[in-house]
């Protein structure tokens, strides 16, 4: 296979995680990315030969610069003392100490590769922790320990790997040599970092004085920035380019408020072109993982010298030795960090338990794994290489489940786990919002701006206006019930779905009989009748067929799609052929939902019948439709005139006025945080611009 349709597979594969994850969600994206990468692998007996040098400047450099550039810089400078201490001396013990027990426990692996393959495994994942200890509660400080740690011990974890791994390809190793080196390659890469980035803050900010403000331009100039930083400073300075970006990030991520202000554009399609490029090379990543592994399994089933189960055995070993120097590092941490909020043993323990357990490990480790290479200096095979893939693999896997597994057993809640690539990563605007009890948070704060709109459309009905306005409510309904679903448990979803169901039916019948009557009194032909009833009773079996299907398949049939589509061609041609046949389906349309929101409200009237008990935003999406299909078909083909076009630019104008009150509103109330306030801000003024442009199409088309 081809490099453009392996890059072309990986994508889809990514994007095909995703879209399981979005329905599977206790699952991380990074799990089922490797499984799908497994099964892609074995099905299709794909291979991907990876080269060390560019797989670092490709995947590690603009991840690590992400990180920088999005990590809270208060926490970060706060904790400075103990996050140094924790990225630097955690991992070298980790390296040292996991390394001597790894060789122990695995006498066939060289000391060199334990130490190598323990320095793959000490750096965590800076999202995957963080959103951890966000959700089980760890105390601030240890909170902030613990996501400081994770991001600046890529760096040092990196530099560990290098020296280890030089000393199991060559032979020799040199203290003195190796701590100079050390001291060089981590003093360099700060200075050619900030140096760097300064540099290109320098010309951005030159551009914005001279109002050079090509959004292209600056976007590609930015998003460029970790792999000039990383290549120049590994290739020309031949020191860290690892650390080298992280503090171009953080740096970047310090000064870049001089030019947002006058830059809004810039910096919004910047911070979007970033979270698609973190998306596609975690997930990439990932991915690979994946493809990888039949590859690791393989050759250690073949080796003879450690059969598959002891292997397996040795991950659970491996893992168990780096949660215990995490368990006992923030033990420690807490006796010797004047931690006076937890005395006890027990309490103590646990915060340990949780840090430990929150260490997972993600993107940074296999893509160190990846790059070791297959061959000594001297020729020879690199030893155990596909052991230390194997375990680097199964520790990743097994850290995720594990963190899954145990900490909501410790915290006493479920959790969700996310990496890089599968959610957007904390920024220094994030406040904690159970903090605050009355807080809410980003989607709840969008339905209630866009039910601010709705009500807005509702006070704009007059008697010229209401196709414009039902069309405009019902699109707000569906981006409502989507919102809705998202937010709602298992159970409170399964109810709301149920009750649409059973709406629906209500409807349909109330439907069928007044079609049966239309027809009884010859009000309209048997072949408008006909076509009609079939049309209500395939409307009767999608329904049944949801109420059969919903809670084991989420997406609608094939089989439903074709027939749908079938049914508005065949109507399509039926109206063209014969123009009165088109006026009595429109009467027969017209007039069938009018009795689907009469038999509505009967039923809810009905004594027997709790009306309460129904969800009251699918009763009003149910009755918005059927008036939608009411005034479409009594105002016939006005949908491309410029009056009705009008009337909707008109409203549209008025919902993003509301939506921006009740933001307001939201605010000064002290409802939702500040970032919560600029993503809602950001989402008004998209729709708002999407009006606009197309006010400006519009308007071109008529010139």
């Amino acid at each position: 296979m081809s490099v453009v349709e392996t890059v072309i597979l990986l994508v889809a594969l990514v994007l095909l995680s995703n879209l399981v994850n979005h329905y599977f969600k206790t699952i991380p994206v990074s799990l089922i990315q490797i499984v799908i990468g497994t099964s892609t692998a074995i099905l299709f007996n794909l291979k991907i030969d990876l080269n060390s040098s560019w797989f670092l400047l490709l995947f590690i450099a603009p991840l690590l610069y992400n990180d920088g550039r999005k990590f809270p810089k208060d926490e970060l400078w706060k904790l400075k003392g103990a996050i140094i201490n924790n990225a630097i001396i955690l991992v070298f013990i980790t390296i040292l100490a996991g390394g001597y027990l790894i060789y122990l426990v695995i006498p066939s692996l060289p000391l060199p590769v334990g130490f190598a393959l323990a320095a793959i495994l000490a750096p965590t994942d800076p999202v995957a922790v963080h959103s951890i200890s966000k959700q089980v509660k760890l105390p601030d400080n240890i909170l902030h320990l613990v996501s400081g740690e994770s991001l600046i011990n890529d760096a040092s974890g990196l530099i560990g790997f290098k020296y280890a791994l030089a000393v199991a390809v060559t032979g020799y190793f040199s203290v003195s040599q190796a701590l100079g080196d050390f001291v060089y390659m981590s003093s360099v890469g700060l200075l050619a970092g900030m140096l760097l980035i300064s540099v290109v803050i320098f010309i951005i900010e030159w551009l914005v004085v001279k109002g050079f403000n090509d959004v292209i331009f600056n976007t590609v100039l930015q998003v460029s920035v970790p792999f000039i930083v990383y290549l120049l400073t590994e290739k020309y300075l031949h020191a860290s380019g690892v650390i080298a970006v992280v503090v171009a990030g953080v740096f970047f991520s310090s000064k870049r408020v001089s030019f947002n202000s006058v830059q809004p554009e810039i910096n919004l399609v910047s911070e979007r072109m970033w979270e698609i490029i973190v998306y596609l090379l975690n997930g990439t990543m990932f991915t690979i993982l994946g493809v990888e592994l039949p590859v690791a399994t393989m050759g250690t089933i073949k080796n003879e010298r450690i059969s598959t189960f002891k292997a397996i055995f040795l991950v659970f070993v491996v893992w168990f030795i780096l949660l215990a120097i995490r368990v006992i590092w923030t033990y420690c941490y807490q006796l010797f960090g004047h931690e006076k909020s937890i005395k006890s043993f027990r309490k103590r323990f646990k915060v340990a338990m949780l840090s430990g357990l929150s260490g997972v490990r993600g993107a940074i480790t296999m893509a160190a794994a990846l790059t070791i290479p297959l061959h000594t200096l001297s020729g020879d095979a690199f030893p155990e290489r596909s052991l230390v893939l194997f375990i680097s693999a199964g520790v990743i896997i097994l850290s995720m489940v594990m963190a899954i597994i145990t900490l909501p057993m410790i915290a006493g809640h479920t959790l969700e786990l996310e990496t890089r690539g599968g959610a957007v990563i904390m920024d220094e605007s994030d406040d904690d919002e159970d903090e605050k009890p009355h807080m809410i948070n980003l989607n709840q704060a969008k339905l209630y701006i866009l039910k601010s709109a709705v009500r807005s459309l509702e006070e704009q009905r007059r008697m010229n206006n209401q196709l414009a306005v039902y069309h405009l409510i019902l699109e707000y309904q569906y981006m409502i019930k989507s919102i809705e679903n998202d937010e709602r448990g298992e159970a409170e979803a399964l109810a709301a779905t149920t009750d649409e169901i059973e709406l629906r039916k209500v409807a349909l019948k109330g439907q069928m009989l007044e079609l049966k009557r239309l027809f009884r009194t010859n009000q309209i032909h048997k072949k408008s009748y006909t076509k009609s009833k079939k049309n209500i009773l395939s409307q009767l079996k999608n329904v049944d067929h949801i109420a059969r299907v919903r809670q084991t398949w989420l997406f609608p049939t094939v089989g439903q799609s074709f027939r749908k589509a079938m049914r508005r061609i065949s109507l399509w041609n039926g109206v063209r052929q014969d123009e009165t046949y088109g006026v009595e389906m429109r009467f027969i349309e017209r007039t069938l939902a009018k009795a689907a929101i009469k038999s509505l409200s009967e039923y809810l009237k009905d004594p027997n019948v709790n009306e309460k008990s129904f969800n009251r935003e699918v009763i009003y999406h149910l009755i918005i439709g059927y008036r939608n299909i009411i005034e479409k078909q009594k105002s016939g083909d006005v949908l491309g005139k410029k009056e009705y076009q009008e009337q909707v630019r008109r409203l549209r104008f008025k919902s993003v006025s509301a939506q921006r009150l009740s933001l307001q509103y939201l605010v000064e109330q002290g409802y939702i945080t500040h970032q919560v306030a600029i993503k809602l801000q950001q989402y008004i003024n998209h729709e708002e611009s999407l009006i606009l442009r197309s006010s400006g199409l519009s308007n071109d088309v008529e010139e």
